[in-house]
């Protein structure tokens, strides 16, 4: 049985894989400046709504990562009993603070209900802004907030390969990391250990 990821889980879960393992066992970062933060938003364009772009500028970049650290802890207590993802273990807010700060953000753009019925389909409500202005961070944490209130949720883990940094959503029920080369590296350090056990 596979399971299917919706677009507010995606769009939560790529926040939080702005912060990823480098490949050399350290931990890179991809919005280290606004740059890096106008070339992640270019690349979620298909799920952000076009006035969710920011101005690519020191204060969205700020308001983003503030919005991913609250993500990233508000995750780590999700996976709980589980570890956090490694990345995030030593330097997690305080989960009132990661809620407090989400729930502000999500309010920084009011929003008025919009009732579509498409011919032959059920009437769907959905939530547009009410100014036509929804900052990028209000879309970000509305986002988490759905899904972090989803059964979703509890699809959610922190990879613990070695130097994997990630948290990723099970596709299936067997599945242990976020990718199969994870797999690979946490197979292969098992194997390193017992030997390793075996020989001394």
């Amino acid at each position: 049985m596979e399971y299917s990821i919706s677009a507010d889980a995606r769009l939560a879960l790529d926040l939080a894989l702005t912060v990823r393992h480098d490949g050399s066992g350290g931990v890179a970062d991809d919005l280290t400046d606004p740059t890096g933060l106008a070339t992640w938003v270019r690349a979620h364009a298909d799920t952000l709504p076009t006035t969710a772009g920011p101005a690519a500028d020191e204060a969205a970049l700020t308001a983003v990562r503030d919005l991913r650290g609250a993500v990233r802890a508000l995750f780590a207590r999700a996976v709980s009993p589980g570890e956090p993802s490694p990345a995030d273990a030593t330097r997690l807010l305080p989960a009132p603070e990661a809620l407090a700060l989400l729930n502000e953000a999500a309010a920084l753009a009011p929003t008025v209900p919009v009732l579509t019925w498409g011919p032959g389909a059920e009437p769907v409500v959905r939530h547009e802004p009410a100014t036509g202005e929804d900052p990028l961070t209000a879309v970000l944490a509305r986002a988490a907030l759905t899904f972090l209130a989803s059964p979703e949720r509890q699809r959610l883990r922190a990879c613990h390969a070695p130097r994997c940094v990630r948290y990723f959503l099970k596709e299936h029920p067997r599945q242990e990391w976020c990718r199969p080369s994870c797999g690979n590296r946490a197979r292969v350090a098992r194997h390193h250990e017992r030997h390793r056990r075996t020989t001394s």
